[in-house]
C-alpha cells in the first residue's frame, strides 16, 4: 500500500465517528437576491441532459451563481448558458446577468480564479481525470454518480481530494431523501435486530461494444469526448445524442464508458446498503458468483450478505434482520412489522448525518470546510462495490476482496481490471 493510501486511511479513522453520527442543522438563507460577493461561484463541466436539473437545483438554493460552463458539443454548451441566463432573468429579474462565455476545454475553466467549485456532469469515463485536475486547481467538487469508472480511479480521486483539502460531494442524492434516511436509521438502530441479508435490486453489468459508426453532428469534438480512452470508437448517436434527441444517452451501457445498471442505479441502491451497514469506509470481503443472470452475493466480514438481483421490478434496497425488515425505494418505505415505520428512535440510536437538500449540503460544507453527506471516500466505496461486482460478472467467477488494500486476493487477472489504460495526458 502506498504512503498516499495510508494517509487516506488515517484520515478516515479520524473522521469516521464525526461524519457517521452527527446531525447537521440546515442553514437557510432568506428569500430574495443575494449579493454576488456572498454567492458561491460555480463552473459546470458537461452540459448534456443531466446538467439541466443540476443547474436548476443549485440555482434554486439562491446561494450560487454559475459563471462558466464547459462542453465539447457547442450546441449543448450554448443551450446551457442560455438557459442559465433565462433563469436569472425570470426568477430574479436580473435581465442583465450573463453567464460566462462557454468554454470547450474544461482546463481553461479550472484555471479561472473566480470559480470556487465545479459541478462535473460529464460521462463516467471522464470523472477521475476531471476531478483530480479540479482538486489540483483548488476547486471544491460536486461530481455526478457513480463516482468512478474503475476502483483505482476512485482511489485517485479520494487521494487528490485529501491532498489538496477539497470539499467533495458525490451525486448519490438519495442520501438527502427522507425515506432513505429513515430506513438507514431504523437499520442502524437495531430496530430489525441483527441484519442478515440485504437485497439490492438494480440492473446488470455493461455489454460489449456493438455499435456502428454514424455521421458526427457538426461542431462536436469527438476525440475530446472520448478523452482518456485509449481505444478508438466511432461516433454513434446513442453515446452522444444530437440536441433534439428524446432519449437519455446510452454510453453507460458500454464497458468503455460506464458500468451498466450495476453502476447507474447501483450507485444509489448499493450506496444505501453500504450506509445502512455502516460500511462507508470499507466493503465486502468476498463475491460469490453462481451463473449468468442469477445475481451475485457479496459477503461482509460481519456475516452479512448483500445480494444483487439484476432487476426484478422497481429499483430498491431491502434489509432483512432477525426481528424485522425494511424495504426502501424512491418515495416508498415499507417495514415488517408495519409499526416499525413509526418507531421513535432514542437519541443516538442509529442516528446519522441528516441532509434534506443534497445541493445545499454541498454548499454548507464549502462554507464550513467539513465533509458533506456523500463525501468522496463514501462515493468511492460505493462505486467500488459496483465495479468489483462487474469484474466478477465479466470473469464469471467468485472473488476474494480485501477492502483495506483494495485488491483481490490471489487473483492477478481480476486485479488488472481494477484500472484501465488511459491516454497519457489524462492519466491520474
Amino acid at each position: 500500500m502506498t504512503a498516499k493510501c495510508l494517509n487516506r486511511r488515517e484520515f478516515l479513522k479520524a473522521s469516521a465517528v464525526i461524519s457517521s453520527f452527527m446531525i447537521v442543522p440546515r442553514h437557510v438563507l432568506g428569500r430574495g437576491y443575494t449579493a454576488p460577493s456572498d454567492l458561491i461561484s460555480l463552473g459546470f463541466i458537461g452540459c448534456g441532459r443531466q446538467s439541466g436539473g443540476l443547474r436548476n437545483r443549485f440555482l434554486d438554493t439562491r446561494e450560487t451563481r454559475i459563471i462558466a460552463a464547459s462542453d465539447v458539443y457547442p450546441v449543448k454548451l450554448e443551450s446551457f448558458v442560455n438557459a442559465t441566463n433565462k433563469w436569472y432573468s425570470e426568477k430574479l429579474g436580473q435581465g442583465d446577468y450573463k453567464a460566462a462565455t462557454g468554454i470547450t476545454d474544461f482546463r481553461e475553466l479550472l484555471s479561472r480564479k473566480d470559480i470556487d467549485a465545479v459541478v462535473i456532469a460529464a460521462p463516467d469515463h471522464w470523472h477521475a481525470a476531471m476531478s483530480v485536475r479540479a482538486a489540483e486547481a483548488g476547486k471544491d467538487i460536486y461530481c455526478e454518480k457513480p463516482l468512478s469508472l474503475t476502483v483505482r480511479e476512485g482511489g485517485a480521486m479520494a487521494d487528490a481530494t485529501r491532498k489538496h483539502n477539497r470539499v467533495f460531494q458525490t451525486g448519490s442524492m438519495q442520501r438527502s431523501s427522507k425515506e432513505f434516511t429513515q430506513a438507514v436509521q431504523l437499520v442502524r438502530s437495531g430496530a430489525i435486530g441483527t441484519v442478515k441479508k440485504v437485497y439490492v435490486n438494480v440492473g446488470g453489468p455493461p455489454k460489449e461494444w456493438n455499435l456502428q459508426g454514424e455521421t458526427k453532428p457538426e461542431g462536436l469534438n469527438w476525440d475530446f469526448w472520448m478523452g482518456p480512452n485509449t481505444e478508438e470508437r466511432p461516433y454513434n448517436n446513442e453515446l452522444a445524442p444530437a440536441m433534439d434527441a428524446k432519449f437519455w444517452p446510452k454510453w453507460r451501457d458500454y464497458r468503455e464508458f460506464g458500468g451498466g445498471g450495476m453502476t447507474d442505479w447501483g450507485a444509489h441502491m448499493f450506496d444505501i446498503a453500504q450506509w445502512g451497514l455502516n460500511m462507508d469506509a470499507s466493503g465486502p470481503t468476498e463475491l460469490v458468483y453462481s451463473e449468468p443472470g442469477k445475481g451475485l452475493v457479496y459477503k461482509y466480514a460481519n456475516g452479512v450478505e448483500v445480494i444483487h438481483r439484476p432487476m426484478e421490478g422497481k429499483q430498491h434496497c431491502h434489509f432483512v434482520g432477525t426481528d424485522g425488515e425494511v424495504f426502501v425505494a424512491r418515495g416508498e418505505l415499507k417495514t415488517t412489522p408495519e409499526s416499525l415505520k413509526d418507531k421513535a428512535l432514542s437519541e443516538g440510536a442509529g442516528q446519522v448525518y441528516v441532509s434534506d437538500n443534497h445541493y445545499k449540503d454541498f454548499l454548507n460544507a464549502i462554507k464550513s470546510r467539513k465533509q458533506p453527506i456523500c463525501d468522496v471516500e463514501t462515493g468511492h466505496r460505493t462505486a467500488s462495490v459496483c465495479n468489483i461486482g462487474n469484474i466478477a460478472y465479466r470473469l464469471q467467477r467468485s472473488l476474494k476482496w480485501d477492502p483495506v488494500k483494495e485488491t483481490f486476493s490471489g487473483d492477478k487477472e481480476a486485479d488488472k481490471l481494477l484500472g484501465r489504460a488511459m491516454r497519457k495526458e489524462w492519466k491520474v
